[in-house]
């Protein structure tokens, strides 16, 4: 229902009668659909590797294997809900880093102007619309016009116009224009049927993945070729039918990737959840990945490397003035509104320097003028003349009064160093004036911008000014926080050879930004772009990791990947940091995952060439599956540290690399297997019932290897991880032992290869040390 309201209504509505409207319509959003359970439960069982785990139990089923054929199917059941828990983990992440981008609106309630909730918004509320800004409801507008995209509603790409008593509704963003509005629907009542949404968290897998989704393809096909040799050569050997597609089985769910999708989804959620502790929120989940590769990082001035609030730096008083007399004069030329940041600076530092005449009033004021550049005060004290107070930009002080020799060149050589100069003149009302003296301000950077600028170049990072301050003003504040203070010579054109000699780039207009993003990424680097206005959104868009400011408009936080909720540059240093954890714990992942994915399947071809028999079951192979799915989801939550340099996916590298470890896990487990043929004479189910345990225990040893560069020793595990180990060993250990599912073991055996696995970490964990150096991992 929507509620008629007349274009020439302006009048917000009080409190209570918004909250007796709340009650009618309800609040300001459109609840979604929880999608039944077992809607999210299908696909864990109708899907590639669910079908292979199905086939298992089917051929079980057809050998009379019942009671295997139950155990795989529990494991079916287990390895499903296993994925809905970890779905729901990452769906909490996500819910919580919404809340935190919930949009909000400037509406006029009890007769003021506040900013609330959109959720928050009712039927007749009045509202403000600006540049920039999202359309929280369906609203008319009463008073100015603005231009909108509607491209989110309608897909149509041309702005619209919206004029007095114009339609603007629910989504849209304001391109152009400001104009005053009423709320005509709300929620589910609005025109398109959905409220706006200021950031929608996209969880699109991730180049990353995709390109190590793409090495474990290649790797399974070279595997598939293995088997299907394998399995020939057991029909040579005489194999039974049914052996044979035990064994083809048992060959195809070694190279399943059945972790992947869940691993990399669930790293970056509960990544992002961290990152909105520390001041940035993720609206793309694979920033995170991103934001580990990134190595130079556009920065604005205003509010990220300054504290975007104009202080009084230097005075410089003419003779016959001091300090205190030139700042009295310039308070009682400033306005008292503290609308105007520079006449707040004066007063402010006036007020701590002459306490008992700040409270003065002057007779009459002139507010600054835009075309004269000065205002101006008259102050009667004591029966005197009235005196004629004057402040404003140099240039039009010097029209009107008597400006002292050097004067000139003083005011020129505050303005080089960066200083934005005011001078104050004062006389008698109708005579001449003379210069009282000049007064230097500038915008201080924020205690911890140098520090954190050092942090950045620390993990490889350059981070250079993007301003539209003039260059002696950018200058000024690069040298105070660590950055080259040469300026760029010209925005408007970036050769790639020159980018590499700047950090700072002054006099830079919104098109422009887009234009240094480009250059950059065409010189071959990652880059971050920060972004406060609507005309930032293109470079943001453009760049690997666009990042909207705490002060940012609704539209440039829809185009950014990563939204700052704190001034400054800790949440930009904090995503670089947990990005390279993220890629630790991932590529800590992906080397495991292939590692074993090179192993078992040469262990199986290697049994039947020395055994002449399969030395795993398919059983045994889903077990390992699963408790190995188990402990490396585990990896998402594990302790890492940020490498020292960005962090890229060279997935040449790393398949080279998990073939060199793949390699020696395999001399590992088949030579245990080899120990127990020909020395300790083995029957084949007892050779089976130890390789599962040799693979069991070698895969954590190699999970421990490369979990940290550097020794194995050097960093402490996570608790979770540790206990998924515990348990995963546990399972194992109990499984041989008690001859569940398998032949049994003895616990000497079972200690002695224990052992090894230990002694076989502490070889691996010295071979890895120069092969991750050569190869440059993480």
């Amino acid at each position: 229902m929507e509620e008629t309201v007349t274009p020439e209504s302006t009048v917000g509505l009080s409190t209570a009668e918004a909250r007796e409207r709340a009650k009618k319509f309800g609040p300001n959003t459109i609840r979604e659909q929880a999608a039944p359970w077992w809607r999210a439960l299908l696909p864990k069982f109708w899907a590639p590797v669910p079908w292979l785990l199905e086939a298992a139990i089917v051929l079980q089923i057809g050998m009379g294997a019942y009671i295997e054929a139950a155990v795989v199917g529990a494991l079916l059941v287990f390895n499903a809900v296993l994925g809905i828990v970890q779905e729901h983990r990452a769906g909490v992440a996500l819910a919580a880093l919404k809340q935190g981008l919930e949009p909000t609106a400037l509406v006029c309630r009890d007769g003021q102007w506040t900013r609330v909730p959109a959720a928050d918004l009712v039927p007749g509320d009045a509202v403000q619309l600006a540049l920039g800004g999202a359309v929280p409801a369906d609203v008319r507008v009463t008073k100015g016009s603005v231009m909108v995209d509607q491209s989110m509603l309608t897909g149509e790409s041309v702005p619209v116009e919206a004029l007095l008593g114009g339609m603007v509704y629910a989504g849209s963003l304001v391109r152009s224009g400001r104009a005053s509005a009423t709320v005509t629907a709300t929620g589910a009542r609005t025109y398109f049927g959905r409220t706006v949404e200021l950031v929608r968290i996209a969880h699109a897998p991730s180049s990353e993945q995709h390109a190590v989704l793409a090495a474990v393809k290649g790797l399974g096909l070279v595997n598939g070729i293995i088997a299907l040799v394998s399995v020939g050569y057991a029909y040579l050997l005489g194999f039974p039918v049914a052996e044979l597609m035990r064994l083809a089985l048992t060959a195809l769910l070694a190279t399943v990737p059945v972790a992947l999708p869940a691993t990399f989804t669930l790293s970056a959620a509960l990544s992002a959840l961290a990152l909105s502790r520390r001041g940035a929120l993720l609206t793309r989940l694979s920033a995170v990945h991103e934001a580990a590769a990134m190595d130079v990082l556009c920065s604005d001035k205003t509010g990220t490397l300054t504290r975007n609030a104009l202080e009084v730096e230097e005075t410089s008083p003419m003779p016959g003035f001091d300090r205190e007399h030139l700042l009295f004069l310039a308070a009682m030329a400033s306005s008292r509104t503290g609308d105007d940041p520079l006449d707040a600076a004066v007063r402010r530092a006036a007020a701590s320097l002459i306490p008992e005449r700040y409270d003065q009033e002057p007779t009459r004021f002139v507010p600054f003028d835009p075309e004269t550049k000065i205002s101006e005060a008259y102050l009667s004290h004591d029966g005197h003349e009235p005196m004629r107070i004057v402040k404003g930009a140099m240039q039009a002080i010097e029209q009107i009064a008597d400006v002292a020799p050097g004067a000139r060149a003083k005011s020129d050589e505050l303005a080089h160093r960066g200083h934005r100069i005011i001078a104050v003149a004062v006389g008698a009302a109708g005579s001449s004036m003379h210069l009282a003296g000049l007064i230097a301000l500038s915008d201080p950077p924020r205690a911890d911008s140098a520090k954190l600028v050092a942090a950045l170049k620390g993990l490889g990072v350059r981070t250079v000014m993007v301003t539209g301050d003039s260059a002696a003003t950018a200058s000024a504040v690069a040298g105070k926080v660590g950055l080259r203070p040469t300026p760029y010579p010209a925005a408007a054109a970036y050769p790639h050879a020159d980018l590499q000699q700047f950090d700072v780039y002054a006099r830079v207009l919104p098109e422009d930004k887009y234009r240094l993003v480009d250059a950059l990424q065409h010189g071959g680097h990652v880059v971050g772009m920060c972004g406060d206005g609507a005309n930032d959104a293109p470079a943001l868009s453009q760049a690997q990791v666009g990042i909207a400011v705490s002060s940012a408009t609704d539209a440039a936080k829809a185009a950014a990947a990563v939204v700052l909720t704190e001034p400054g540059l800790a949440g930009i240093l904090a995503t670089v940091q947990e990005g390279r954890c993220a890629f630790r714990r991932l590529l800590t992942y992906a080397l495991n995952m292939l590692v074993k994915k090179i192993e078992v399947v040469l262990l199986l071809a290697y049994g039947l060439v020395v055994v002449h028999h399969a030395l795993l079951t398919p059983m045994m192979m889903v077990l390992l599956l699963v408790t190995n799915d188990f402990l490396t989801m585990s990896l998402t939550t594990d302790r890492a540290r940020p490498a020292p340099a960005p962090s890229v996916w060279h997935m040449r590298h790393i398949v080279t690399a998990a073939t060199i470890f793949g390699s020696c896990k395999l001399l590992f487990s088949g030579g245990i297997v080899t120990a127990g043929a020909l020395y300790g004479r083995l029957p084949t189910r007892e050779l089976q019932s130890l390789s599962f345990l040799a693979i069991a225990f070698g895969n954590q040893a190699v999970l421990y290897v490369l979990r940290v560069r550097g020794h194995l020793w050097h960093s402490r595990p996570g608790r979770w991880l540790l206990l998924s180990s515990a348990i995963d060993i546990t399972i194992v250990s109990v499984l041989v032992l008690s001859g569940t599912l398998m032949a049994t073991l003895p616990w000497s055996l079972v200690g002695a290869v224990a052992m090894t696995a230990i002694g076989f970490a502490l070889i691996l964990d010295q071979l890895k040390i120069p092969v991750e150096a050569a190869l440059r991992l993480g």
